[in-house]
Formats: structure tokens, C-alpha cells, sequence
């Protein structure tokens, strides 16, 4: 019976990271290449949510409007959420003719805004964005290129990270995370986009429930459940500044957090048949959620059968090593193995503890302590 445990665990954690990726680059290059789309220039609303960042929030206005699209088919509506009276005179000396600006005193968090600024959108398609990430001047046009398919509801941009310095930047993981979501696009659908950078149509908007921790995955679910695809454009880019660990650990656990929200409003989401992306579900979300438990089982059943010596020691004895290895790159992150390996168990770490994140206080957990200013990224 520990056999069997330790080769299950074993035989999920290897799909989890390396199964379900390869399943999803295998699609990707059995898929026809996808119909070369006319020009589309839709009427286009971007909305923003903006929290305590008058400065960074004129230079996201001043970046949007110098996106490379025509004037007077884009528009820009801004919600200032719990700002107070300077922060609320600052952001609506930003209103102009394209530009609608509305202040709420009291804070409610991000998605309770969205659905206020969404209900008074009535152009063709919607650009989503955050206040801290700079956009290329080309990355509306790039989104609109695939969003030109009629069956593509919703298409994601891609997060650029750059060093403090500016210089180009990024660590493994998030280049591993946008080679699978590459790979999802082109072999159908992605389940989540990148809040910094994604346009939908407003034809197949969902209403935004207040209080949600990932509206930038619950909205292209609720339009894949509508029968239209979700893609992702390489080509449209968004830069971002990488953050220490100590921010990256708490935006990791507040984002791992919102899956269990998720699940929280809709079980239905842990049947795969029930979802249209319910199987991609489960490989690029719901067993990443399971991973550290059964990192931990993995970890206790090899070092019981480790007892009986001989070749039962080797599982036992190459965990610790891993371990090790991972504790080593924390304390001197020098070498791109030692580096990876640290990685993975500080993101298994955050995992661990996002769903006590998300009980020990479920009613708030949709509000981000100290700024809105941090890069969400799918898990």
C-alpha cells in the first residue's frame, strides 16, 4: 500500500509539472495554424482600478492614451476606489474628452468597481488593465488580431518583468508558466489571463461579483462557458518591475487564495466535465493547489519505507537532497539549478498556506493590503 502511494503521488506531481505541459505543447503542434484575421478597429473602453497611486495612475493614463489606435475609437474609464480627497482632486484632473474618472470614498475593492465602470460600457470590446504595468503602443492592436476570430471571446497580452534597473528580466518559473499558456492558446483555450493586459467582448461579459479575488480568471471562465475561446497574444506586451520575495510570496499566496474563492463560489468547477476548460482546469490549476500535500505524503511514505534500507532509501535520500538544494539556493541564490529548486518549494510553500489565507478571512481577502500595485499573474 506505501508503494502505491509513494508511485501515485509520484505519477500526479509528474503530470502536474511536466505531463500536463507537454500534453498541451503536443495539441498545440497537432492544431492547423490559425486563419490569418482582417483588421479589426472595434470601439474599445479600457477600464481601470486604481488605489492610493495618483502619480503611477497619470502615467498609466498618459501611457493608454498614447497606445497606437485611433482616437475616436477609444475611450478610458477610471475608478478611484477608497481614495480620499486629494488622491480623488488628482485623479479627476486626468478626466478629459475620452477620459471619464469616478471617485468612491469608501474601499471595495477591485472587482466590486469593475462591475460599476462595466455597466456603463457600451463599445465593442473591453480592455482590461492595471494601474502599474507599462503597455506597448502596439499591444491593443496585437489583442485585436486574434480577437478578430469570431469564436475567441477573450484574448490575453503577455507580462514582460524588467530588473529595478530596467533591464530585462524574469525568473524561471514565469517564462515555464507562459510557454504553457502559449501552448494552451494555440490548442484551444486558456483558462486565465494576465489582469495587466487582456481584452473582451463586451457582447459576453459575465456580471462581476463584488468582493472576487481573481476577476481576471473568473471573467474569461464565465465567457468559455459560453462557448468562445480564450486566447493568448505573445506579441502584445506589458512590462512590469520584478518585486523582492517577500512581496512575490504574499501576491503568490493572495492569487493562490482566490482559486480556493473560486471553488468557494462554484464546486461545480472541480467536476472536469462540467467546464468547458475543466480538464485544463485541472492540470494548470486545481492539482498545483493539491501539489505541496502531496509533496509532504511523498516526503513521509518514502521515508517510512526508507527503513527497510536497500533501494527504499534512494526515494528518501533524493528528497532530502532536493531539499537541500532548495534550502541552499534561499540562502545563496547562486546557480540556476539551486535557483529553480528554491523556487519550486517557496511557490509550494505559498500554496500550502493560501487556503488558511483565504479562511481566516474570506470576507476581505479581495482587498490588497497596502496597494493594488502588485503584478497578478496566473497561477
Amino acid at each position: 500500500m506505501l508503494i502505491v502511494l509513494l508511485a501515485l503521488c509520484a505519477a500526479l506531481l509528474a503530470f502536474t509539472y511536466a505531463g500536463y505541459p507537454l500534453l498541451m505543447a503536443w495539441r498545440a503542434r497537432r492544431a492547423p495554424a490559425p486563419a490569418v484575421q482582417p483588421e479589426w478597429l472595434p470601439s474599445v473602453s479600457a477600464v481601470l482600478v486604481a488605489h492610493g497611486q495618483p502619480q503611477q495612475l497619470a502615467a498609466k493614463v498618459a501611457n493608454l492614451l498614447a497606445l497606437d489606435y485611433p482616437p475616436e475609437r477609444f475611450r478610458l474609464r477610471i475608478a478611484c476606489d477608497g481614495c480620499d480627497r486629494r488622491d480623488a482632486a488628482m485623479a479627476r484632473r486626468l478626466a478629459g474628452p475620452r477620459v471619464t474618472v469616478r471617485c468612491f470614498a469608501a474601499r471595495r475593492g477591485k472587482s466590486a468597481c469593475l462591475g460599476d465602470l462595466l455597466r456603463e460600457v457600451d463599445e465593442e470590446v473591453v480592455l482590461f488593465c492595471d494601474v502599474r504595468q507599462r503597455i506597448a503602443p502596439d499591444a491593443l492592436r496585437r489583442l485585436l488580431q486574434q480577437l478578430a476570430d469570431p469564436e475567441v471571446g477573450a484574448v490575453s497580452g503577455e507580462l514582460m518583468l524588467e530588473r529595478g534597473d530596467g533591464s530585462g528580466g524574469g525568473d524561471g518559473y514565469w517564462r515555464y508558466e507562459k510557454w504553457i499558456r502559449r501552448n494552451e492558446s494555440a490548442s484551444g483555450s486558456v483558462p486565465g489571463v494576465t489582469g495587466a493586459l487582456y481584452v473582451a467582448r463586451r457582447a459576453l461579459l459575465p456580471a462581476v461579483p463584488a468582493g472576487l479575488i481573481l476577476d481576471d480568471v473568473w471573467i474569461p471562465l464565465q465567457i468559455a462557458a459560453r462557448g468562445a475561446r480564450i486566447g493568448f497574444a505573445a506579441e502584445a506586451l506589458a512590462w512590469d518591475t520584478l518585486a523582492g520575495a517577500a512581496h512575490e510570496d504574499s501576491r503568490k499566496r493572495r492569487t493562490l487564495a482566490g482559486n480556493f474563492q473560486l471553488l468557494a463560489l462554484d464546486p461545480g468547477l472541480l467536476l472536469p466535465w462540467r467546464h468547458p476548460l475543466g480538464w485544463r482546469l485541472w492540470g494548470h490549476k486545481w492539482l498545483r493547489l493539491a501539489a505541496p500535500w502531496l509533496l509532504l505524503l511523498a516526503f513521509a511514505v518514502s521515508a517510512v519505507l526508507a527503513r527497510r534500507g536497500g533501494l527504499w532509501a534512494w526515494p528518501f535520500l533524493a528528497q532530502c537532497a532536493f531539499y537541500a538544494a532548495a534550502a541552499l539556493g534561499a540562502l545563496r541564490p547562486r546557480g540556476r539549478l539551486l535557483c529553480l529548486a528554491a523556487t519550486f518549494v517557496r511557490l509550494n510553500l505559498c500554496a500550502a498556506r493560501a487556503p488558511f489565507d483565504f479562511a481566516r478571512d474570506p470576507q476581505r481577502s479581495h482587498l490588497w493590503a497596502g496597494a493594488e500595485t502588485a503584478t497578478r499573474r496566473p497561477t
